[in-house]
Order: C-alpha cells, then sequence, then structure tokens
C-alpha cells in the first residue's frame, strides 16, 4: 500500500503569505498531495516576524493562486471562530478552490496566544464540550439537504431553522480530520465526525495504541474503523549526506540525532524505511512539517528520491 505525502508548514513562526505561496505552488508540481498550514496566531520559541497570517485568509487566496494542490489546516482551533461562521468560511474556500479544501479542527490548546488576541480560553472540560458542538453544527450545515432546515439545541451556540448555506462543492463535505492523544473523547469525536484520524509527532508504539483506541471507538458505534483515514506528521529534515542533513537541522535549531528518533531525518534511504515503518503501524498518509520555507530543494529531494518509494 502506498503512502500519501502532503505538505505541512506552521507559518506563526515566521513567513508571509507569499513565502506560503512559493511553497504551495512547489508542492503542487511536484506531485505532493496537499498544502497543509497551522492555524495560530503567535509564534512559539519565537517573534515569528513580520507576524502571524490567518488560516482561512490564506488557504482563501490559496484557492485561487494554486489548481490542483488540496487545501487544509492542522488544526483550526475551535476556541478563534463561531461554528456558523466557521461553516461559511470553509464551504466559501472549498468553492474558490473547486472543491480542494479539507478542514481539520481541535479544541485549541495554546493559551498564550489567546490571552494575547483577547480570545476566550476556557477549561480543558469546556473546549472539549465546545468542540463537539462545533462538529455538530458545522457537519450539520452540510448535511442539511438543500430546501430543508437545519435547527440544533445547544448549549453554547443554538440554532433555529437555519437555511444550511451555502453548500460546499464536494458531496457529501469536505473531509474532516481530528486528531490527538486524548484517550476517551478524541476517539469518541473522531468515531462520529471525522473522515480522518492524524496523530502529530508520535513514536510508533503511541501510534499503534491510540490508532487502535480510535478503532476501538469505531467499532462500538458500529462504524467500519476502514471508512477513516489514518495519518501522522512528522517534522522532516531529508539530506543527500550527513552535512546536508545537519545544515537543514541546524536551519530549524534542531539536533540530528533527536530528528532521526522522532522524526523523518536521514538519507533519503532512511525517511523511506521510517515511513513504511509508520504505514506499517497503520499511517496512510504522512504530513511532512516543512519548517524552512525558503528551502524548495527539500521539497525536490523528497519528491525525486523518496516519494517514488512509499
Amino acid at each position: 500500500m502506498s503512502i500519501e505525502l502532503r505538505i505541512f508548514t506552521e507559518p506563526q513562526q515566521g513567513a508571509t503569505y507569499d513565502d506560503l505561496l512559493r511553497v504551495a505552488l512547489a508542492a503542487e508540481e511536484l506531485g505532493f498531495g496537499a498544502f497543509f498550514r497551522s492555524d495560530h496566531y503567535l509564534g512559539m520559541g519565537t517573534e515569528g516576524l513580520p507576524g502571524s497570517t490567518d488560516a482561512w485568509t490564506t488557504l482563501a487566496g490559496l484557492a485561487r493562486d494554486t489548481t490542483t494542490i488540496r487545501l487544509g489546516t492542522m488544526m483550526t482551533s475551535a476556541t478563534f471562530r463561531h461554528p456558523g461562521v466557521l461553516a461559511i468560511q470553509v464551504a466559501q474556500v472549498d468553492q474558490m478552490s473547486g472543491g480542494r479544501v479539507e478542514l481539520g479542527i481541535g479544541a485549541g490548546w495554546f493559551e498564550e496566544e489567546h490571552r494575547q488576541y483577547g480570545i476566550p480560553f476556557p477549561s480543558t472540560g469546556e473546549r472539549f464540550d465546545r468542540f463537539e458542538e462545533q462538529l455538530e453544527i458545522i457537519t450539520g450545515l452540510w448535511n442539511t439537504p438543500l430546501g430543508e432546515r437545519f435547527t440544533h439545541e445547544g448549549a453554547t451556540w443554538p440554532i433555529t431553522e437555519s437555511r444550511a448555506l451555502p453548500k460546499p462543492v464536494q458531496s457529501p463535505a469536505p473531509p474532516v480530520l481530528i486528531g490527538g492523544l486524548g484517550k476517551r473523547r478524541t476517539p469518541e469525536l473522531t468515531a462520529r465526525f471525522a473522515n480522518e484520524f492524524n496523530l502529530p509527532f508520535c513514536s510508533l508504539e503511541t501510534t499503534r495504541d491510540q490508532f487502535a483506541r480510535v478503532r476501538a471507538a469505531c467499532e462500538a458505534i458500529g462504524r467500519d474503523p476502514e471508512d477513516l483515514v489514518w495519518s501522522n506528521a512528522l517534522v522532516l529534515c531529508v539530506g543527500r549526506d550527513e552535512a546536508e542533513i545537519k545544515r537543514r537541522a541546524d536551519a530549524i535549531g534542531r539536533d540530528v540525532d533527536e530528528l532521526r528518533e522522532n522524526g523523518l531525518a536521514g538519507t533519503p534511504e532512511e525517511v523511506v524505511t521510517r515511513m513504511q515503518e509508520y504505514g506499517a503501524a497503520g499511517a496512510q498518509r504522512l504530513y511532512l512539517q516543512t519548517l524552512d520555507l525558503t528551502d524548495l530543494d527539500h521539497l525536490t529531494l523528497v519528491a525525486e528520491q523518496v516519494m517514488p518509494h512509499v
């Protein structure tokens, strides 16, 4: 079974729209399956100059400036947006892209960015309650047949007799990605709402364990686990030789040995082997966290010497 490779960026660390567009166009030309970006408003361990960009504003631009590559978030924070507004935003970007959008969404976790931009940050339990309600609303609005109305008796966002417009281009709706290491609610929500389950920066052992929890949650409600796409996100650092590997690790402030242990790092041959191990653990897609957005040769190397072998 082949593994699809997707590019995943972290623009809050310092990137303009033009920086992201260059990477997205390169990824499209090189044959990667998708271009994803994080949804954060504050750099981590960096000033992130010139400042963060908004995920869905970015994807709206990319929807018009690219032609074939799929586009998505990993992960939109449910604390950032009203679910009715988010449903409209994603449906509109889906239309603008000709049906190429995917919604990765999570409960939100980075408290400091909420403080700096005046965004409410409830307790973990309340965030997950709201996350669940957002999933109910977004998928409910999208899946309400044309001409029918959507009503939701929710604790935070009650909705009465909504026309549930606009509809996305994709039918029945854009894919929804859920991810994370929560042992109970994350698997339950994935089983109910997701098209794909993603694990960020996890070992093979953790991947196997969490995939098993999600499979069990699917089976508990009578859903076939094979309906889901299973994926991992891992940092990328590939080089033709040790000097190039070290140069790329230095550019993102990471240690080569640590990256070899925890990411997709090393020569193309090493990385192919590592990817195949994740494939054996159940991963069907790998999101390659690309941190140096100026190094387009990095993507070329992966496309030419890794992608054909996985």
